[in-house]
């Protein structure tokens, strides 16, 4: 597209923003201010620095080639989505067995045991009534598991969004016309928060809580407790996630999880300043992400009680949010206290629950892309260690292996007034990316 083709489209694109923010106002009079406030700030702040029109000719093909691609991605995934079928009436009774049962679910005896809330090795060739269940228990069970069932769908919606959030960080969130005196029109928040807001609405309630990177990680284990017949399909789906990890730091999390964003925009609303200058320390929210899991495993194959089978994050699974399904109150104070937290604590889900959190945070070092400093140019003014919810500022400013988890946020990008930090592929450091030797803190 000619350059001025693209400007005048870009106009028209600010014009739509502009009549967003009238949107945004009316659904806030309509009781929707919680996750829309941020945006109508993020949205007068986009408009103010006009950050397309600073884009250079080479960026706006970027920007047009990303979001055909994005695009394509997402048709591709609603072409290949299976049909819905009709679903097929189970006509299960309490005369049944757990053998006869599990298979129509697509469950293991094992499994559909800790459903019913008994022992993983009770007798499966019983009629389960004989093992005390009644027929509403497994009418409410079958529902429940049928609950379960993952939409395709949302896999290629997870990469388009991580596919948008890997090319605007490396390469069009510093408009090349833009000088460093402007560097506060780089990467604005508005791009971010509108991706956040289609993860929430898409990822989420659209297309439900199934799947996700918590389950993916839970559901691994399950398998190889005996709570699902293929392991390797439950590794298929982690790896799919760990692999948007890798590929942009954290991304994943960051860009394109539905329960990350709600909290990210929560976090956003400018209210509590005060209290967000306070965070958890890295090692003591880690500590109790780690030890819930470690604690988890315990329980699963039975070491602790005895008992194997028995699931921790199913009564800690935040995620029933998107599908409105509270099946305990422990279920629903978690929701509860996730979000009223967020207003806040940054992500305090991801940093003290979330299991795929601690997986993906292990492997983050990885990273293909992320944040990068250029040693030589900074001089740790720290700007953006400020700037940044977490520590994870502070640990890449000083060089540190496992550091705090980064969400690839975009906060530090646009603060450094040597502009020595930025977002860039890291397949090898440059000599003035090194970690510093004499005053690097310890790891």
């Amino acid at each position: 597209m000619p350059g001025d083709e693209f400007t005048n489209v870009t106009v028209l694109g600010l014009g739509g923003l502009l009549g967003f923010q009238r949107a945004v106002h009316q659904s806030v009079a309509q009781g929707n201010a919680v996750a829309l406030a941020a945006v109508d700030t993020a949205c007068s702040h986009m408009v103010e620095n006009v950050y397309l029109l600073k884009l250079s000719g080479r960026q706006k093909f970027y920007l047009a080639v990303t979001l055909a691609a994005s695009a394509t991605i997402v048709a591709l995934g609603v072409v290949l989505e299976p049909k819905n079928k009709p679903r097929a009436e189970h006509h299960f009774t309490v005369d049944m067995t757990i053998r006869e049962i599990a298979p129509g679910l697509k469950v293991t005896g094992q499994a559909l045991a800790r459903e019913f809330g008994l022992s993983t090795d009770v007798p499966k060739n019983k009629p389960v009534s004989q093992l005390g269940v009644v027929q509403d228990q497994l009418d409410n069970s079958i529902a429940h598991l049928l609950s379960h069932r993952s939409t395709l769908l949302k896999y290629y919606v997870f990469a388009a969004l991580v596919l948008f959030g890997l090319v605007f960080l490396v390469r069009l969130g510093r408009p090349d016309n833009a000088s460093l005196s402007e560097r506060r029109a780089r990467y604005p928040r508005a791009l971010y928060v509108l991706t956040l807001l289609v993860s929430v609405a898409v990822c989420g309630f659209a297309l439900g809580k199934s799947p996700n990177p918590m389950e993916a990680a839970v559901k691994v284990l399950k398998a190889m407790a005996g709570l699902y017949p293929s392991v390797a399909a439950k590794l298929a789906a982690l790896g799919f996630f760990l692999i948007l990890t890798i590929i942009g730091d954290k991304l994943i999390c960051g860009w394109a999880c539905p329960l990350g964003a709600i909290q990210e925009l929560i976090y956003t609303i400018p209210v509590l300043r005060r209290l967000k200058r306070w965070t958890i320390p890295f090692w003591m929210s880690n500590a109790i992400r780690g030890g819930m899991f470690v604690m988890m495993l315990l329980l699963l194959f039975g070491i602790v009680v005895g008992k194997k089978g028995f699931v921790l994050y199913h009564g800690l699974n935040a995620f029933n949010l998107f599908d409105l399904e509270f099946d305990t109150p422990l279920i629903l104070a978690t929701v509860i206290v996730t979000l009223a937290l967020s207003l806040f604590l940054y992500r305090p889900f991801c940093h003290l629950i979330c299991p795929f959190g601690l997986v993906s945070w292990l492997v983050a070092w990885l990273s293909l892309a992320r944040v990068r400093i250029d040693r030589m140019k900074c001089n740790k003014c720290g700007a953006c260690v400020q700037a940044c919810p977490s520590e994870a500022a502070k640990g890449i400013v000083e060089g540190k292996v496992f550091r705090a988890d980064c969400f690839s946020c975009a906060r530090c990008l646009n603060v450094c007034p040597q502009d020595s930090i930025w977002y860039g592929v890291a397949l090898r450091a440059t000599p003035s990316e090194e970690k510093p030797e004499l005053d690097r803190a310890p790891g």
